[in-house]
């Protein structure tokens, strides 16, 4: 296992340019680490912009040109994935998270590894009950895997487990919900900010989250790559917090009123179901949705302690992992 940053070796990170992806290689470049990073074909890779690393560009789901990418790599971070909670095609989840997760397992394995971190998400974990925070060992009920995303996303952790058991060095981290600089997508949870933003969130949910500063996730990343067990899971996670409080403490930091109130159970499905529709017209990705609907009834409270203890993950606070994005959505453009 592991002991120091000069264990890594040689390390490929999937999925570089994206929001976590490309702050898993800043903070692997912080600590002095030598990185190949891998960018989806046409792809915009700005936050890779003045970094120091060998970009190669690469589809995951072409298994001649993953062997080429992963040749010569000690380490693998894997957070390549199509995270999105709706798509035209549903087939696209499973060739990209399921298919594509294949392809660099069997890479790393013929490469003979000695780490592989893969990104997995605390939506393949249980939730919340009793008023007790889901942990590691929080089941989830088939029902709750609302969406493709999360089903591909459970089916391409079970790939990795198998993998595990077949010899290949594995860790599994799952990140809650992430927020800060860098999110050019911008991923499910930064459209919801970006929604807020710009006055287009009249109500929430009564429900809970998790947010966590994507700096600290990248950091887990690391460290789970340095210290964490093989074939161990550790959710990379910040402060519970439920709706309600979460856009009052986000309206008091940038300066706007918070949504009104909660929204009826009723009024979101019927939303969710009309905007499903309009996606299927136009083809985007509406940002309320069945999904998102769905998962709004659910409380997601988790427990970062396994991370905290074994690999001494770090925990910004709420308030600075928003103002991060707040302020680089504005820089950005995001924000009327």
């Amino acid at each position: 296992m592991p002991d120091s940053p000069a264990d890594l070796g040689p390390v490929l990170v999937t999925g570089a340019s994206g929001f976590i992806g490309s702050a898993v290689v800043r903070a692997l470049l912080d600590r002095g680490a030598q990185v190949r990073a891998l960018v989806e074909p046409g792809r915009d890779d700005e936050n890779l912009a003045g970094l120091s690393v060998d970009r190669v560009v690469c589809d995951i789901r072409e298994s001649s040109t993953v062997d080429e990418a992963v040749d010569g790599v000690s380490t693998v971070f894997h957070l390549a994935a199509l995270y999105r909670f709706w798509a035209a095609d549903p087939n696209l989840f499973y060739d990209v998270n399921v298919g594509g997760t294949m392809n660099i397992l069997r890479a790393a394995a013929r490469e003979k590894c000695r780490r592989f971190v893969y990104t997995s998400t605390v939506a393949t974990l249980g939730v919340a009950e009793a008023g007790s925070p889901a942990s590691e060992q929080s089941l989830v009920h088939f029902e709750h895997l609302f969406g493709h995303y999360k089903r591909s996303k459970y089916l391409a952790e079970h790939e990795v487990l198998r993998a595990g058991a077949g010899g290949l060095p594995v860790v599994l981290v799952h990140p809650t919900f992430p927020v800060g600089e860098g999110d050019s997508a911008p991923t499910p949870t930064g459209r919801t900010i970006v929604e807020f933003l710009n006055g287009r969130i009249p109500a929430y949910v009564d429900t809970a989250l998790n947010v966590v500063h994507v700096d600290d996730v990248a950091r887990g990343h690391v460290l789970a790559a340095e210290s964490g067990r093989a074939g161990q899971s550790y959710i990379l996670g910040g402060e519970n917090l439920t709706y309600r409080e979460a856009w009052r403490r986000v309206a008091r930091i940038v300066g706007r009123r918070g949504p009104l109130g909660t929204a009826p159970a009723a009024g979101t499905w019927l939303v969710g179901q009309a905007t499903a529709v309009w996606g299927w017209l136009s083809g985007e990705e509406p940002v309320v949705n069945p999904v998102t609907v769905a998962m709004g009834e659910l409380p997601h409270y988790f427990d970062s302690a396994r991370a905290r203890s074994e690999l001494d993950f770090p925990e910004t606070n709420f308030e600075l992992a928003v103002s991060d994005a707040w302020r680089w959505f504005k820089e950005h453009g995001y924000v009327r």
